[in-house]
């Protein structure tokens, strides 16, 4: 018979086997079978807890820089409003539709090309190819200045493109003279973007944290400077937008420049420009997966614009509509944070690792959905009275408040899902499941709905919810069918001909 002593070498060896296979690093395993015999089954509990606690903890240092940093950016806008809103009624609307229309589609879409660098720098750290991410981030500034450049005929034909989409003439002259001063802010887009997503994936949201804080401080003094003080009017707002923007590049660009990227940045690299069709086709497949999504909701704002009556049930959407905005900065962050940790752990050649971080963002990301899902239901008569005192309104919200709550609740897990697509690199995949779900289902589902069974903006948003929750669900599937040692191994190969091409 075996001895004691062997015995238990031989569970020391079975729990380290049992451990590697889980994921648990070598490092880690030790902690675990230190204890032995009876103890075994409290030892993994305390090593599960250990795991999650420490894989929420690098989830939270980047979901909570990014919460903070898109919170300023939307308060930026929110500010810029306030002081068109002081120069006039034509003036905020003018600034409005250069901002939602031409401004929102070119950011919509160079923010969904920046995410190739989620891929690509998150899986590099992983793969610890430090230089690689510096290589990637200056191939996404060539790429991305050359959209902007492309898109240049939106903003110089801004006045007529409003003018097809029913604008008076009055509005669409005056957004398309905005809309050309925007054109700077339209290039910082290029510059800055690749910047975040470079700090991102290698663990220093603190930066974008910061320099977005200083940014909104800038904002305020340069918006009371031009447009109270100088009395720029509308030149002064679009003045001030572009200069904060390129501010926050500025400031990011000489973080990374001055030694805050010692193992990631060594400079400019003719390298930046070879392997750029790959690089072009993985931004392309981002940027078409983002903006589709970005445009969705949207389209709901202008769909129920052309209902009978539909002054009160805008009024009342764009409240809900507000109230997601705000909110959905949370699912956002987890979706950037996902799209790393994933990235990472696949660069790293730890497939289990990765299911690990998808795991834990999504269940941490769907309790705070609940929350928030619990709060409106229960607040669906009052949230409302922070925007208006109308009854009529307060009635509309009040009706479409079960949506607003299955919208949000629907949001805390699909940003998650697609920041695994993004982290994965599935983003081509991803543009397809979001154009069937989206625009063959979604939509002609809420146009049945709104006008067919006349339903109005109930109808409209409860289809566009279900488009939602069609591709949540294929998005569910893919996740959980997913070999994410076959990723794993697809990451390798990816960072290793991505590295090699010259």
């Amino acid at each position: 018979m075996a001895s004691t002593a062997e015995r238990a070498d031989e569970e020391e060896e079975a729990c380290r086997v049992a451990l590697l296979d889980a994921g648990v690093k070598k490092e880690e395993w030790q902690v675990v079978v230190g204890g032995g015999g009876d103890g075994d089954g409290g030892n993994n509990k305390q090593q599960l807890a250990a795991r999650v606690w420490e894989e929420s903890r690098k989830l939270w240092d980047i979901v909570a820089p990014a919460i903070f940093s898109r919170v300023v950016t939307y308060s930026m806008n929110v500010i810029t409003q306030a002081f068109a809103g002081h120069l006039g009624d034509l003036e905020l609307a003018a600034i409005s539709i250069a901002n939602t229309v031409v401004v929102g589609f070119s950011f919509g879409l160079m923010l969904g090309m920046a995410s190739a660098l989620e891929t690509l720098c998150g899986q590099a750290f992983g793969a610890k190819k430090f230089h690689m991410m510096g290589v990637y981030m200056q191939r996404s500034w060539i790429v991305l200045f050359l959209c902007a450049v492309l898109l240049l005929p939106m903003y110089f034909f801004a006045e007529d493109v409003l003018l097809l989409t029913g604008q008076s003439p009055e509005l669409s002259a005056m957004a398309g003279k905005v809309s050309v001063w925007f054109i700077p802010l339209h290039f910082s887009f290029a510059f800055l973007f690749p910047l975040q997503r470079f700090l991102q994936c290698q663990m220093k949201n603190f930066a974008n944290a910061a320099a977005s804080a200083v940014a909104l401080v800038i904002h305020i003094f340069v918006s009371w400077l031009f447009v109270s003080r100088f009395q720029f009017g509308l030149a002064g707002i679009a003045l001030t937008l572009n200069f904060s923007w390129w501010a926050t590049g500025a400031m990011l660009f000489a973080y990374v420049s001055c030694g805050g990227c010692p193992d990631t940045w060594h400079g400019f690299s003719l390298e930046a420009f070879a392997g750029m069709w790959e690089f072009v086709k993985l931004s392309s497949a981002s940027g078409v997966m983002l903006c589709l999504e970005n445009w969705y909701y949207r389209i709901l704002v202008l769909l129920t614009g052309n209902l009978k009556d539909a002054a009160i049930a805008v009024d009342a959407l764009s409240i809900c509509m507000t109230i997601n905005g705000w909110e959905m900065m949370i699912p956002l962050a987890f979706f950037a944070g996902t799209g790393v940790r994933v990235a990472n752990e696949l660069g790293a050649g730890n497939g289990k690792g990765a299911r690990f971080a998808t795991i834990v963002s999504s269940i941490t990301s769907l309790v705070i959905g609940l929350f928030f899902w619990v709060l409106i239901m229960g607040l669906h008569d009052k949230f409302a009275l922070i925007f208006t005192s109308s009854s009529v309104v307060l009635d509309a919200v009040d009706n479409l408040s079960v949506l607003l709550a299955f919208t949000i609740l629907l949001n805390s897990i699909q940003p998650v899902l697609s920041g695994v697509a993004v982290g994965s690199g599935w983003q081509s995949m991803v543009a397809y499941v979001n154009i069937g779900s989206y625009y063959l289902i979604g939509i002609p589902l809420g146009i049945l709905l709104g006008w067919l069974f006349n339903l109005g903006v109930l109808g409209i948003w409860a289809g566009m919810i279900g488009g939602t929750a069609v591709q949540t669900l294929i998005l569910a599937i893919m996740t959980v069918r997913c070999d994410w040692e076959k990723e794993a191994m697809v990451a390798s190969t990816r960072m290793d001909n991505m590295s090699e091409v010259r």
